[in-house]
């Protein structure tokens, strides 16, 4: 009995020493990684991976990881921790990569917590990259956390069609608002 026991004990080490070489050696492929891994990884080429659901015809819904064209700014390799994803209020089941979260207080609160903002690059890199493509300067939304941040949240939601403030009223708050888009 306790050479099972040593045995189960062998293969777990083994396979956690397998699983920290990968990372280490560079070789993730998101094609590769599981739908509980999938999630804000970076695979060896410096792209995101998402995680998507597809419904087969019986009915039974199905996770599959790939290689999404946005690529990271300078992470490769990259498997997020849980400690990250607890800290930012992430979601290790996202499916796709969406903006959305940007509109919810409760979200923002924990992305520009200090545990997130500071100890987490990926995780900021990529809402950073997601709030600035709505015109949104994240470090600003960050700063203005309880000051004028249902401001910058109406213009993520409008997606910079709010009209624009006086030019004093834009100077004062110092940060970017979208420009109006023309109406279809």
């Amino acid at each position: 009995m306790a050479s099972f026991h040593s045995l189960k004990t062998l293969a777990i080490v083994a396979l956690a020493i397998s699983s920290f070489v990968q990372v280490t050696l560079g070789d993730i492929a998101c094609e590769n990684l599981n739908e509980n891994s999938c999630a804000f990884a970076i695979s060896s080429n410096g792209k995101r991976c998402v995680l998507e659901k597809h419904l087969r015809r019986s009915g039974e819904e199905v996770y599959t990881c790939r290689t999404s064209e946005i690529e990271a700014d300078k992470l490769k390799d990259w498997i997020e921790t849980n400690e990250c994803i607890e800290a930012c209020g992430v979601d290790r089941n996202a499916l796709g990569i969406s903006s959305d979260a940007l509109l919810e207080s409760r979200f923002t609160n924990k992305l520009c917590s200090l545990a997130c903002y500071k100890h987490c690059p990926n995780i900021v890199d990529l809402y950073f990259n997601l709030a600035a493509g709505e015109g949104v300067y994240l470090p600003k939304l960050c700063a203005e956390q309880g000051k004028s941040a249902r401001r910058e949240i109406a213009e993520i939601r409008s997606s910079g069609l709010v009209a624009p403030a006086p030019e004093s009223e834009v100077k004062a708050s110092n940060f970017m608002i979208a420009p109006a888009m023309p109406p279809f």
